[in-house]
């Protein structure tokens, strides 16, 4: 009995493995993508392009972001919105030269950043708008080659994945699998295709059309919205806009987790809100992910199983080595971080299953000291 379920169970995985591998759109690969050379002009024009930075306790990153931003050229108007830090973000901002807002509290619905964002839209008077994360450093000449084929292609709303920092151990489990997660969960291809109803973006780096943010409501359309920067990529698409997100090199995060608990965190934040909320979801991806990462390795281990659990097994390990390839080679990563898969997607579903009992708590999600409640306790 316990032979058939896991024959069964490995079947399953292989079916799922084997299905991503031969999806048209290619969700594991890294073909969407923006790169600039490796010397870059910094007298390049951006007067038509403002760069909004929400920053809540970002002192020890504000100011390499800065540094980023300045060298991207001259003339693009830099608006740094202090969300109430109780640290020194607003006096190292100001040093830097570049104008700073002190924002209020969000009111009762709104998330912090999105109020924060807010408030420096109303101070947008370019065509462009660039809303940038505090932690990530820009390499020069990303924003004019965005901004370039945002013009080519007729894209109104273009972003990054920033390359995430890969220093330590943990750091080097767990990120490169964290983007390769996210685009199987939003692939870039359907995303990237105007006539496909996904929608994507990754809020670290979004540049967009000033008049589409306000088309679509900007940000009080989406207050509330915990994975905003997918949101207002949704709202930006169904207003009939062409919406890009692609990784890149150029956009890096400074970052870092020394430890496995704050990216758990991170993680937990928002993973039960991709989910909806629902519990058959849930379930559905707990037996998606047992059956594609445990269902192979199970087998191996087990003694006197059947022939057929070994095959089944070799064709789940050769897929899955074979998707997450290439995000390992484009971060440069050692291919034998493939073979951890199994370690590193038990630990993503366990931080999963942290996010909806949390949830079932009344805990929406916790950041930057802020907690949002869940609608159960409304």
């Amino acid at each position: 009995m316990m032979m058939e379920f896991v024959l069964y169970l490995s079947i399953f995985g292989v079916l799922c493995w084997w299905s991503l591998i031969l999806l048209p759109w290619r969700p594991w690969s890294t073909r969407e993508k923006v790169e600039v050379g490796i010397s870059e002009n910094s007298d390049t024009l951006l007067s038509d392009i403002t760069i909004l930075i929400p920053a809540r306790n970002e002192g020890p990153y504000i100011q390499h972001t800065l540094n980023g931003v300045k060298a991207q050229g001259e003339g693009a108007c830099i608006i740094v919105i202090d969300d109430q830090s109780d640290d020194n973000t607003a006096q190292q901002a100001k040093q830097c030269g570049v104008q700073v807002i002190s924002g209020s509290a969000p009111p009762a619905g709104w998330s912090g950043k999105l109020w924060a964002l807010e408030q420096g839209l109303k101070a947008v008077r370019t065509p462009y708008t660039l809303l940038l994360d505090a932690d990530i450093e820009l390499a020069p000449g990303i924003v004019s080659e965005l901004r370039r084929k945002a013009q080519n292609e007729n894209i109104a709303f273009i972003s990054l994945m920033a390359e995430p920092s890969m220093k330590n151990f943990i750091e080097r489990l767990l990120m490169p699998a964290f983007i390769f997660f996210f685009k199987l969960l939003y692939p870039f291809g359907p995303a990237n295709r105007p006539t496909s109803r996904v929608a994507a973006a990754a809020g670290g780096c979004i540049l967009v059309e000033t008049q589409a943010l306000r088309t679509v409501g900007a940000f009080a359309n989406l207050h509330d919205a915990l994975i905003d920067d997918c949101t207002l990529a949704a709202h930006t698409k169904r207003a009939g806009y062409h919406t890009w997100i692609g990784l890149s090199h150029a956009a890096h995060s400074h970052r870092s987790y020394h430890a496995l608990k704050p990216i758990w965190e991170m993680v937990a934040r928002t993973a039960y809100t991709q989910l909806r909320y629902s519990f058959i979801l849930l379930a559905l991806c707990t037996l998606i992910m047992i059956s594609m990462f445990w269902a192979a390795p199970l087998a191996f281990l087990l003694q006197s199983v059947q022939e057929e659990i070994y095959m089944v097994s070799l064709l789940a390990w050769v897929a899955m080595l074979i998707t997450y390839m290439p995000t390992l080679i484009y971060y440069q990563r050692s291919p034998l971080w493939g073979f951890a898969l199994p370690i590193i997607g038990t630990l993503y579903l366990a931080m999963t299953w942290t996010s909806a009992l949390r949830y079932w708590r009344g805990e929406r999600a916790c950041w930057k000291d802020r907690r949002y409640e869940s609608k159960i306790n409304n």
